[in-house]
């Protein structure tokens, strides 16, 4: 129990400290599991960005190059 509840709770064994802790107890694990969530919806999100992401790479890899097109023809390249 943290001292600074000690002098609200001094009895250690006493019932209201058990349920104080009991209470605690569930206040923490409800935070974990609320985080467990927020990271596996996160972690969702962020595989489905990455297909995404990967399927727009793919598409621009088969578009035309237009920029290095005009550039070419300002810039034509020397053959040796």
């Amino acid at each position: 129990m943290p001292p600074e509840l000690r002098s609200i709770f001094p009895e250690t064994n006493s019932p209201a400290t058990e349920i104080f802790q009991i209470s605690q107890t569930t206040q923490e694990f409800y935070q974990e599991v609320k985080y467990r969530e927020n990271f596996q919806n996160y972690c969702q999100w962020y595989y489905k960005i990455a297909e995404q992401h990967q399927k727009e790479l793919q598409k621009m890899r088969s578009d035309i190059n237009i920029l290095g097109f005009f550039l070419q023809l300002i810039h034509p390249k020397v053959k040796k």
